[in-house]
């Protein structure tokens, strides 16, 4: 398809959330690439969750194609999706079903086992059951130290790890504050790995080494606290493993075009998946595009794709 052909492409970035300044980083980046490129692109700020208010605006900025560069909510979940689906307008990543699935923790993780995969041993809590109790039953099988964290959320918002019974509600709270359903799981320690998806063929491995506690929201976008090794220095064995397991997870949920897949290696080199992102960071030192540049795909030519896939048969 020539360049040409795109027709405008708008760039849907922001959104009222956490990961509201993460998202215009990704669109402004995306932005610039393809005005380099000579496209005929605008950005546009998605300041609302409501469906039709977002119909209508995005309605009136008559574009041929959507670029989605939307983390969270109403990026990530299939609701955009669905209203880009509305409106005829081709766009870039998952479809409506597979984002939903890849967006709840609580979904994506039974696909996961389904498939065969390892996963940390998890239960899911949901706040409309009433108040929770230190001890209760989701307790059974999981000992500390436990993760916690908002079952749809992304960038580790409401995460917490935890090693103590007293710090259990606080946790929990903490989690809730932010979404209805939680994930509680045990903690895998090792090392942390992520796998980028790109056209169905698994991306380099990349190690992320962060210098706090876990890979936090701190670590994950505050320049020097994490280090990242690219390609990762694994056996050739347990990158084909890695790579493997991610095409899978990559595959089980329907995800299309490209996704970012998080996974544990332990010290008995078993991989633990632990989540999909079907909108993964968008800027030039996200890990898709670092991934990308390793095997010779340099940013402005990524974003180019991507924008070739939204028009390819799903």
């Amino acid at each position: 398809m020539a360049v040409k052909e795109f027709g405008r492409i708008g760039i849907l970035m922001g959104r009222p959330s956490t990961e509201r300044k993460i998202s215009l980083k990704s669109g402004k980046a995306v932005y610039k690439a393809f005005k380099q490129l000579g496209l005929d692109v605008v950005p546009i700020d998605i300041k609302t969750d409501k469906k039709a208010q977002n119909l209508r605006l995005i309605k009136s900025r008559n574009i041929n194609c959507a670029f989605i560069a939307l983390h969270g909510r109403f990026g990530e979940d299939g609701q955009v999706q669905r209203v880009l689906e509305i409106l005829k307008i081709p766009y870039t990543g998952s479809g409506v079903r597979a984002s939903k699935m890849a967006m709840d923790k609580a979904i994506s993780r039974k696909v996961f086992v389904d498939a065969g995969l390892n996963v940390p041993k998890y239960r899911v809590l949901n706040k409309s059951r009433g108040p929770l109790r230190a001890g209760d039953s989701f307790r059974n099988n999981l000992t500390f130290p436990l993760v916690i964290k908002p079952a749809t959320h992304g960038s580790s918002i409401g995460l917490s790890i935890i090693d103590k019974e007293k710090d259990l509600k606080r946790a929990l709270d903490f989690a809730f504050s932010f979404d209805e359903k939680v994930v509680v799981e045990e903690y895998i320690a090792g090392r942390e790995l992520t796998v980028g998806v790109l056209d169905e063929r698994a991306l380099p491995v990349i190690e992320i080494i962060p210098k706090n506690k876990f890979f936090d929201y701190e670590a994950k976008y505050r320049p020097g606290l994490t280090d990242y090794v690219v390609p990762a220095r694994l056996e050739e064995k347990i990158t084909n493993k890695i790579q493997k397991t991610a095409l899978l997870c990559h595959k089980k949920i329907g995800c299309f075009g490209c996704s970012r897949v998080d996974i544990i290696l332990n010290s008995d080199n078993r991989a633990f998946v632990l989540e999909v992102n079907t909108i993964p960071g968008m800027t030039n030192t996200s890990l898709l595009p670092k991934a990308a540049r390793v095997i010779g795909i340099e940013f402005d030519e990524l974003c180019l794709k991507l924008i070739k896939f939204a028009y390819a048969p799903r």
